[in-house]
């Protein structure tokens, strides 16, 4: 039944699970932090603890997202991570405490990571491999417009209230997240499963696999700062206001959606390990901006670069596993380097954390994710020099 679905249709479903499951259940709750803080739902410390609450969950879904499918099929997986993930926007919708919200926090991380590792494979691997460059952009831009649609409705929602947010995003994940399952995914064909590890794969380019997977975890480290703590830091640190904020964390998500678009061209150019050193390169450099200054020309470069940067490197990830492996064990591999990535995001986020308490400044962390991010650089600058024949 698969064949019957056109590369578009793939790839719009598939950027419904990367916006559903990166785009707004992790991202839409980093410009609601001041406004959960101010309306005294809770502390600066829950609030920072919630969000880290959702990449624990991120990390616990990457791991058990290709485990899933294998137990319980791809198709049922998909619908069960479609529904989770709606139901955490309704359920904070409700001030019933930290327990509460920590609960949905977890849980939309859980369903959002699988959504990733499997949404992405499942639609790239059903399509011509000439398709696949277009499909893959399609893909990834869900992460920025996820993005957009949180820095666009967060600030005009938030004065109606929390819960009105809240549910007005539930409304819209509930709308593409229906038609993703009656347009694409309860047509699914399944595909063989591969259960073979890496050692018994022969052939496979081990050491520029785990180069990639090292990077990938690094990048994971570098972006923890933009996307948890940016708009918290302009908005409060900076003493600049949630509108204030808001803009900036807009022009991060502007500079997502055309990131997949970036990070294709320049695979097309160098490759994809290449294209994904220098993504990192640049990304470091627009992390450690904050370091230097903090004029709004500062802090709007810092926001499109870096936001640029995330998910042309989520692509080129996604592109180098493809390369380096057949299309049958790329959810696999993908899986592998998204748990790579979830486990350093989540240790980085729960040390970040724990350290912003300590210091009660942001600026620190931008400077030990550049330098993370400045070590992934190298890392796939091996992997893209390494032999893979």
């Amino acid at each position: 039944m698969s064949a019957q679905i056109s590369a578009r249709k793939f790839g719009l479903a598939g950027g419904v699970c990367t916006l559903l499951g990166i785009g707004l259940a992790r991202f839409a709750y980093t410009p609601l932090i001041p406004a959960l803080v101010d309306a005294g739902w809770f502390s600066t410390h829950a609030a920072d603890y919630l969000g880290a609450m959702n990449l624990l969950g991120y990390l616990i879904g990457a791991a058990l997202a290709h485990r899933a499918t294998l137990r319980f099929g791809t198709r049922t997986t998909l619908m069960i991570c479609l529904i989770m993930t709606v139901a955490s926007f309704y359920g904070c919708a409700l001030d019933w405490g930290v327990a509460w919200y920590g609960f949905w926090r977890l849980i939309c991380g859980v369903t959002g990571a699988a959504l990733v590792v499997i949404g992405a494979p499942a639609a790239l691997a059903r399509i011509a491999p000439h398709e696949r460059a277009g499909t893959s952009a399609l893909v990834f831009s869900g992460i920025g417009l996820g993005i957009m649609a949180s820095g666009t409705l967060v600030p005009w929602l938030v004065h109606q209230g929390i819960a009105i947010t809240w549910l007005a995003m539930a409304l819209l994940a509930s709308a593409i997240a229906a038609w993703s399952w009656l347009a694409v995914w309860r047509h699914l064909a399944p595909l063989p499963n591969v259960r073979t590890g890496l050692r018994g794969s022969a052939g496979l380019p081990v050491l520029a696999i785990t180069l990639v997977i090292i990077a990938y975890g690094l990048d994971a480290v570098g972006f923890v700062p933009h996307t948890l703590f940016w708009v918290d830091y302009i908005a409060r640190e900076l003493g600049r206001g949630i509108q204030q904020g808001s803009i900036y964390w807009i022009l991060f998500g502007a500079g997502a959606t055309i990131g997949p678009l970036v990070g294709g061209m320049l695979a097309s150019r160098m490759g994809f390990r290449a294209a994904l050193a220098l993504v990192l390169g640049i990304k470091a450099c627009a992390v450690a901006l904050p370091l230097l200054a903090s004029s709004p020309a500062v802090l709007g470069i810092s926001s499109v670069v870096v936001g640029m940067m995330v998910p042309a490197a989520v692509t080129l990830t996604s592109g180098a596993m493809a390369s380096l492996s057949t299309p049958a064990r790329m959810q696999q591999l993908w899986g592998w380097a998204t748990l790579s990535f979830a486990l350093a995001q989540a240790v980085a986020a729960y040390g970040m954390t724990w350290g912003y308490q300590q210091m009660g400044t942001y600026l620190p962390l931008f400077g030990i994710s550049a330098g993370a991010l400045v070590v992934g650089t190298v890392a796939a600058l091996i992997a893209s020099l390494s032999r893979v024949d």
